[in-house]
């Protein structure tokens, strides 16, 4: 509900700072007051145009500023737009804020919690908060997209609807899968021949993991085989022929081992000594002869390198093809495989897919067929009840239609009929509300309906059956009294009274009978102070209120003052017994 509306320079309203309650509002004075500049202030913040012909006089900027407290019913909704945009006010998730600054110099700035953001995304987030009704084109009903939607909340299909989107969503993957295989059967040729090649390309290497990397180190051991010979024969040499007139390492090593062991025998703290020096014989020794196999087992052999690098060469082709390792290529040869699996196997597939969708466009026609027969049972409710509301507002030669139509389509919802319809989400109903206001005028689109108080009464009626269904939480109506006396404007009052107990409604009304079912009366009254004009607003309470309602039948004076006390009676006993 709108709880606070801020306006600052806004066409003759200098500044304005309005606190709103629950219930029925009721706005009332004298025509040129500044009533329909609220209004106008309002559209302008929920995303409506907002020029600079608006900004008051002497002037350069006019602000306008609107607080809300979500209610439970959108409150999911709003906030996870917000979080699309990062609007979220995470400190206060109860309440949202929108604002409009309109500058002389052109500049036109929309503002959702203090973040500047397009009137398109403003607009979309008014539409969830607010409904005005009359003069105004910012009305949810008019919108054919919400007809279905209300027609499905005023017919209670809930659990009907999801049995049908059940079957939809499987349907929808069903043929998304389906239209893939086609795809796929298209391309079957070409593409098996591909993979059959890449399988046996990758088959015929025959690969193992650690492949490469052994490779890599015999290229380098045969690239190398005489310096690797060269070297070891050297070492091999040293350790045991020796350099020239230079005994071996291995012959020097055993004199000192021959010579420590003497040692050790004179001064047995030496034993180490020796111990220490025969190992490192020893193992010298052993070096010795791995150096001569190491030696013997080294190849000089072109033939072989060539080999080894062609087999590299080949594995590098194949990393270029297939993946960077040849753990990725053996992974893309085994995908190939399934994939030429599934190809083989891909007509019986189509046949096995064919049989689902005809199953599941069964169900779901089935279950179209469920939810259509219960809007079409409601459709027929809801109109007779438009249609006794609107002989209550004095409409009663007014006539109210829920169209309901399909479309053609070749690969839609079979029906009994033979023929095949259009159908998404919300199955094949074609959903628009139509009205024929005048005998004889024939049926037309709700949109096309004549603008001011009798829109304003259509849409009253509207709201009053769709009460339960319509989730916006402020509906405000405008000339909603045009055209009707003080006998309807009690019937009108009571509607409105009786709709506010489900949203905050907003009225602006010169008809008392209406305005006396007020929760709060808010006086709108003009004035003149150094020759400007300035537009006031008055929270009127007890005698005040009824001075106004007085002043509404004409002069204030004993006779009008006495039918204000009799309308305050009547709402009173109305409310009572309502």
């Amino acid at each position: 509900m709108l709880t606070e509306l801020h306006i600052k320079n806004f066409a003759i309203i200098e500044q304005l700072d309005l606190n709103f309650d629950h219930g029925l509002v009721i706005f009332t004075g004298e025509t040129g007051a500044g009533k329909s500049i609220i209004l106008d202030a309002l559209e302008a913040v929920l995303g409506g145009r907002a020029d600079t012909t608006t900004i008051r006089t002497g002037d350069d900027l006019a602000m306008i500023e609107a607080t809300f407290r979500l209610a439970p019913e959108i409150k999911l909704q709003v906030l996870d737009l917000l979080m699309s945009e990062s609007l979220q006010d995470d400190d206060s998730e109860d309440f949202i804020t929108l604002a409009r600054e309109v500058r002389l110099e052109g500049r036109n700035i929309a503002r959702i919690n203090g973040r500047t953001v397009t009137a398109a995304l403003q607009r979309e987030v008014g539409s969830y908060l607010v409904d005005i009704h009359g003069q105004s084109e910012h009305l949810s009903l008019l919108h054919v997209r919400n007809h279905l939607h209300l027609l499905d909340s005023y017919a209670d299909v809930g659990t009907s609807l999801l049995v049908y989107r059940g079957f939809y969503e499987q349907l929808r993957k069903v043929r998304k899968e389906l239209a893939s295989a086609r795809q796929t059967e298209k391309e079957a040729a070409r593409k098996t021949d591909m993979l059959t090649f890449q399988i046996q390309e990758i088959d015929a290497a025959k690969l193992t993991p650690d492949e490469e990397d052994n490779l890599k180190q015999e290229r380098i051991r045969l690239a190398n085989a005489e310096s690797l010979a060269k070297f070891s024969q050297t070492a091999l040499m040293l350790i045991e022929e020796g350099a020239q007139d230079v005994p071996g390492i291995s012959e020097l090593l055993g004199e000192v081992v021959e010579s420590l062991r003497s040692l050790s025998k004179i001064d047995s703290t030496t034993e180490s000594f020796y111990e220490r020096t025969e190992s490192s014989l020893a193992g010298l020794q052993d070096l010795a002869l791995e150096l001569q196999d190491y030696g013997e087992s080294i190849e000089f052999n072109p033939n072989l390198l060539n080999r080894i690098e062609e087999r590299i060469d080949l594995i590098n082709n194949l990393k270029r093809k297939y993946g960077n390792t040849i753990e990725e290529i053996l992974t893309f040869g085994e995908k190939a495989r399934m994939e030429l699996d599934a190809i083989t196997h891909l007509e019986e597939r189509l046949e096995e897919l064919e049989i689902q969708e005809k199953e599941l466009l069964e169900k779901c026609a089935d279950a179209a067929q469920d939810l259509s027969q219960k809007r079409s049972a409601a459709a027929d409710q809801l109109s007779r009840q438009v249609e006794v509301e609107l002989d209550d507002l004095k409409m009663a030669e007014a006539r109210f239609k829920v169209s309901m139509d399909v479309r053609s389509d070749a690969s839609g919802l079979p029906l009994e009929s033979g023929d095949r319809v259009a159908f998404d989400a919300n199955g094949y109903d074609q959903v628009e509300f139509s009205v024929e206001t005048n005998p004889g005028e024939g049926f037309k689109p709700l949109v096309k309906v004549a603008s001011g108080g009798e829109t304003s009464r259509m849409m009253l009626a509207l709201k009053n059956v769709l009460a339960n269904a319509d989730q916006v939480p402020t509906l405000i109506f405008d000339e909603i009294d045009q055209g009707i006396g003080g006998r309807v404007g009690f019937v009108v009052g009571e509607k409105l009274w009786n709709l506010s107990r489900q949203h905050q409604v907003m009225c602006i009304t010169h008809l008392p009978q209406l305005a006396g079912f007020g929760d709060q009366h808010l006086s709108v009254t003009k004035e003149v102070v150094d020759g400007r004009t300035l537009t006031q607003v008055i929270s009127l309470e007890d005698e005040e209120r009824r001075h106004e309602l007085a002043q509404m039948l004409g002069p204030v004076s004993e006779g009008t003052l006495k039918s204000a006390d009799e309308i305050m009676q009547t709402v009173h006993n109305r409310k009572q017994s309502g």
